[in-house]
């Protein structure tokens, strides 16, 4: 649970990529490496250019020291429907569940995904203390 501050918001920005690439975009940002077995990671296919790159694979929550980089997914996505036709049919994943992660690697097989790096303030508002960080601090702004 967080919320996203940027000059630009970034759903818009994902919606400007998908404008100009017809493909979905998701967002990711940057996180320190002993921190990648926490997020679902890209592995980035192309270079970052203009915050945005081509991704070649996803990874759900590396086991540290094996995360293919440290870009790590954020919970905002741009997808195209063929993603629900993959999710109807996608076998129970990391934690005995449906993973997102998964799919969108099955989507990325026949449809380009791309990977919007994200530059903000992110507020992680998933518990408590990071919930009255961010009030404070939008309180004050």
């Amino acid at each position: 649970d967080d919320l996203m501050k940027d000059d630009i918001p970034l759903t818009q920005k994902l919606m400007m990529d998908y404008e100009e690439t017809q493909s979905s975009a998701v967002a990711v940002m940057r996180v320190p490496e002993n921190e990648t077995s926490k997020y679902g990671i890209i592995d980035p296919k192309t270079d970052n250019e203009k915050g945005r790159c081509r991704v070649n694979g996803f990874v759900e929550k590396p086991e540290l020291g094996k995360a293919p980089s440290n870009l790590a997914i954020i919970g905002r996505y741009l997808l195209t429907p063929k993603i629900f036709e993959i999710l109807a049919t996608q076998e129970l994943g990391a934690g005995n569940e449906i993973q997102l992660t998964d799919a969108l690697q099955t989507l990325n097989q026949t449809e380009a995904v791309y990977a919007r790096e994200f530059k903000g303030k992110r507020y992680d508002v998933g518990d408590k203390l990071g919930y009255m960080k961010t009030n404070i601090e939008y309180g004050l702004h």
